[in-house]
């Protein structure tokens, strides 16, 4: 047992100001900081390490003089410019900000673009691995090593310096732009093969190279020599110059514009109000010559997906699916809000008897943490209790309820208490709080901090939905913040830990690897880990009265949801290489993705890992439910059958879009299979009779309060909302539906004030499900049906219909939601009918004169030969667009849906929730 060290600090004003207090970043000696009721130690358990090279060999951030001290942002893209984890590379290993590709060298920047993707490890891999076109340097330059001299939310700047020459370039996520400030020698861009020039205008040149083209871009009034693969340019007496990768030869001219207009920084906004998630980004510039401060900027998908913002014609190749370019230096972004809840709802087809029994398995076990150490099996066992507490509470079983969260409580202060056997410590050179024992890496490489913390996040939100006092500052609420900070730190300005840990902001997602070590980039196994954390800042925030706690989580959880969609399950089929032969993959890589583990080749762990654990912050992935059925049927493909060894996060899984079949494998096999060690009998019991009960999550409604969702089974929705304020609150759905909520507690209902599941749904708001005879109706409560969809009669009608089905609705009046767009979810079943695409138009006659305001065109959808209903959705944006939308008075909104291709019929089904078209209106 260790002693507790002496020694007191004084808490730190400047970061009590941001709402997250902390002691000071640098302790003067050894001390046990005081955290509120809480303690962590500012040095290392004896005989335990921190960040270290692969062999062992401590190390220290490889920064500037101008960026020393600073909060190293490890777990990002391009970490290894200041972790150096191979004692024989003091550079970088490659390093992937799309479209562009980098690796930092003696000699300069190594600078690709790849375009092909290969297919590696028995096709379990795709990678755009990066490959060398060019190098850009200064004549001469042979640097010991590149170090990190500044960043920003998605942007770096590394340095290099021999004594004689000095060299910075600014590089970042999106940027087709590298802007290079140097002395001490010419410009210099080495080429990996001798060029072709396609364009000489003096001091711009146009090459291209390994069938890519650059254009390289040197102050007004030098000039370019061209000599084998050695381009130089003199200066001039300035100091920068700067190269961009071009989508096309044609495109120079509109890229020369901004050449000079240098990016210095970049930065996300966020809000998360009235069910609505809106983030603006933004790159600062400064012009070296002329007067432009405007930029180009390339979008992920998982962005331009979800902007209203104009973009050019011009788009990159990534692996993340296409990237389009905005000519600004700023967009934003508006997606519906990620639903959390503490647990599931009560619902009738739970029994409470049988629910009893599987609580008392898991409270009367001898050791319910299982003999869990080290941070990350205690963070599971921990989750594993917490979503417990508010199920027991459900049944009315109060003792069982209060002796779970007096487990919590006593373990989580264990860790929370410096001086013991697990205890939490700073590391005054790295900037980070580690949990020893560690595990996995979290200690010696600065690995998944968000995994480990998320656990300790969400069960200490569980304890303060029930005691309050325990959250205060002055008790262990301060300790539970240190751990945000390190791990989610809101704060640009702390001087104790980095913004944002392990998120980057404009990929969409978490980065696991402390020190980006690898030739693939970055990786990221497990990304519902990472929403997990965001789920706990949802409820520890909402919990605490901290509102932009809150929202940072709900913002997080948001954009990290369409990233999981989009990139780990290829949700619109867009991304993954054709050749790639996968529907989901367990990890993704700066360089792809991978169908595979760290640990196993198992497909139930493949697909259970971006899975697991399975809480009410995991309803965001029932936004996809033609996804999720595609990796449920892979990983039974994959498999021989179905899952064995982690059946019940699969069958909760599966529960997210088709409840009663995953409550029937529940029902055949529930007696003879172990949990999965974050799981219980009892938690998956609840939670697929609950949702057999009440239907699937339906992402397409939101309510104005983060901790609120929306169940749908057939043409019945419940609404569900947790209120942890001290008053009642009227929860707003984006239907049109109220729910009023009484304080400190979960309610459910159909309505204002309504408290009966069973009822019907709202007849009024901004969804519309398709009636056989043409219509479009908010009305609830039919029979389900189905039209059919004429042939195409083996012709092209891409973009243009064709025998179409039409349903129309007139005399709508709504206002329009700035920032939201059109939605629909269709169901389609081509049956066993091979090349069937099937396309949707929506129209909008503003104010019903006849006269179509607005129209778009969506790109059609490719059904497969298997009979049964596939869902057709407007995630891959529209093909085309025309005119504007606007306030809708007494207007008409029309659907037409036809084959865009094909030789056969297909079936579009009608009368149900799951075949409905959302309009973007209040």
């Amino acid at each position: 047992m260790r002693t507790p060290r002496s020694g007191v600090l004084t808490l730190a004003a400047a970061l009590a100001a941001v709402g997250l207090t902390g002691p000071a970043a640098s302790p003067a000696a050894a001390a046990t900081v005081p955290a509120g009721a809480g303690s962590y130690s500012d040095t290392r358990p004896p005989g335990t390490s921190g960040p270290t090279t692969n062999t062992g060999a401590p190390v220290t951030p490889k920064l500037t003089p101008a960026a020393a001290g600073k909060p190293v942002p490890t777990n990002d893209w391009w970490s290894s410019l200041a972790f150096q984890r191979y004692g024989d590379n003091p550079y970088s290993t490659p390093m992937y900000g799309h479209p562009l590709t980098y690796q930092a060298t003696a000699a300069g920047l190594d600078v690709g673009y790849p375009t092909t993707p290969a297919v590696v490890g028995d096709g379990r891999q795709y990678e755009f691995a990066h490959k060398r076109d060019l190098t850009l340097g200064l004549t001469g330059l042979n640097a010991p090593d590149t170090r990190a001299d500044a960043w920003s939310d998605w942007t770096v700047t590394p340095y290099w310096s021999d004594g004689t020459r000095t060299l910075r370039t600014t590089i970042g996520h999106g940027l087709p732009f590298v802007y290079a400030k140097g002395s001490g020698g010419s410009a210099s861009v080495t080429t990996a093969a001798p060029p072709t020039v396609f364009a000489d205008q003096g001091n711009v040149l146009g090459i291209t190279v390994n069938g890519h083209h650059y254009a390289l871009f040197a102050p007004t009034g030098t000039d370019w020599t061209v000599s084998g693969s050695s381009l130089t340019a003199g200066l001039g007496g300035k100091d920068y110059f700067s190269l961009a990768v071009l989508p096309s030869t044609d495109a120079l001219a509109a890229f020369r514009k901004y050449a000079y207009s240098f990016v210095t920084g970049s930065q996300a906004a966020w809000s998360s109000t009235g069910g609505t998630v809106r983030a603006t980004y933004t790159l600062t510039t400064q012009p070296q010559e002329g007067t432009e401060t405007g930029t180009l900027q390339a979008l992920y998908r998982h962005q331009w997906l979800h902007t209203a913002d104009p973009l050019t014609a011009y788009t990159y190749v990534s692996p993340r699916g296409t990237m389009k370019v905005r000519e600004s230096r700023t967009f934003t972004t508006a997606q519906r809000a990620a639903a959390v809840l503490p647990a599931l709802p009560r619902a009738s087809g739970t029994d409470p008897a049988r629910l009893r029994g599987h609580l008392a398995e898991v409270v009367n076990a001898p050791d319910p943490f299982s003999g869990a150490t080290d941070t990350y099996w205690t963070g599971k066992a921990l989750g594993r209790l917490a979503q417990l507490v508010p199920v027991a509470e459900q049944i009315g079983e109060t003792a069982t309820r209060d002796r779970l969260v007096g487990l919590l409580k006593g373990r989580l202060q264990e860790w929370f208490t410096a001086g013991g056997p697990s205890e939490f410590s700073y590391d005054r050179t790295w900037k980070t709080l580690t949990g020893y024992p560690a595990s996995y890496g979290s200690d010696t490489e600065l690995n998944d901090h968000h995994f480990h913390y998320s656990y300790y996040v969400y069960a200490a939100a569980i304890v303060a939905q029930y005691d309050p006092s325990w959250a205060a500052d002055p008790a262990w609420g301060t300790m539970v913040k240190t751990l945000v900070r390190d791990a989610a730190n809101p704060s640009r300005t702390d001087a104790a830990f980095p913004f944002l840990r392990g998120f980057d902001v404009y990929a969409g997602h978490s980065w696991a690897s402390g020190h980006q070590g690898f030739a693939a980039g970055n990786n990221q196994e497990s990304s519902s880990e990472s929403t997990n954390l965001s789920a706990g800042l949802v409820l520890w925030g909402a919990a605490t009265g901290d509102t932009a706690l809150r929202d940072l989580g709900t913002f997080l959880l948001t954009t990290e949801s369409e990233a999981i969609a989009q990139y780990w399950f290829d949700a619109d089929q867009q991304v993954f290489p054709a050749s790639f032969g996968h529907d989901t993959a367990g990890m993704v890589w700066g360089s792809g993705a991978a169908y595979s583990t760290w640990w196993t080749a198992n497909p139930e762990e493949i697909h259970g890992i971006n899975v697991l654990p399975v809480t009410g912050g995991s309803l965001h992935l029932a936004a996809r439910k033609d996804a999720i059925r595609r990796n449920i049927a892979e990983m039974e493909r994959e498999n021989g059958g179905q899952a064995v060894e982690w059946r019940d996060i699969l069958w909760e899984f599966q529960s997210l879009a088709d409840p009663a079949a995953a409550k029937a494998k529940w029902d055949a096999q529930y007696a003879g299979y172990t949990p999965e060690q974050g799981e219980s009998k009892a938690h998956t019991y609840h939670w697929l009779t609950t949702l057999d009960t009440l239907g699937a999550p339906d992402a397409a409604v939101t309510g104005d309060l983060p901790t609120s969702a929306v169940f749908t089974k057939g043409t019945v929705r419940t609404y569900a909302a947790h209120n942890h304020g001290s008053t009642a609150r009227t929860v707003t759905f984006s239907d049109g539906a109220k729910l009023t909520v009484p304080a400190r507690s979960t309610a459910t209902g159909t309505g204002t004030g309504g408290t009966d599941p069973g009822g019907p749904g709202p007849s009024t708001g901004d969804t519309f499900q398709l009636r056989t005879g043409g219509a479009l109706t908010t009305a609830t409560g039919a029979q389900a049906g189905a039209d059919t969809i004429a042939s195409a009669d083996g012709a092209n009608h891409d973009g243009t219909p064709h025998r179409p089905l039409v349903y129309e609705a007139k005399g709508v009046n709504g206002t329009l939601r700035p920032g939201v767009a059109t939605a629909f979810r269709l169901q389609v079943d081509a049956g066993t009918a091979v090349g069937l695409g099937q396309q949707a138009r929506v129209s909008y006659d503003l104010t019903g004169d006849g006269t179509v305001d607005r129209t778009e065109t969506y790109h059609y959808f490719a059904t497969d030969p298997v009979a049964g209903w596939e869902e057709y959705t407007q995630g891959r944006g529209p093909k085309t667009a025309t005119g504007t939308l606007g306030d809708l008075r007494n207007g008409t909104v029309r659907l037409e849906v036809w084959h865009a291709i094909g030789t056969s019929t297909a079936r579009l089904q009608t009368g149900t929730d799951r075949s409905v078209l959302v309009i973007p209106y209040a």
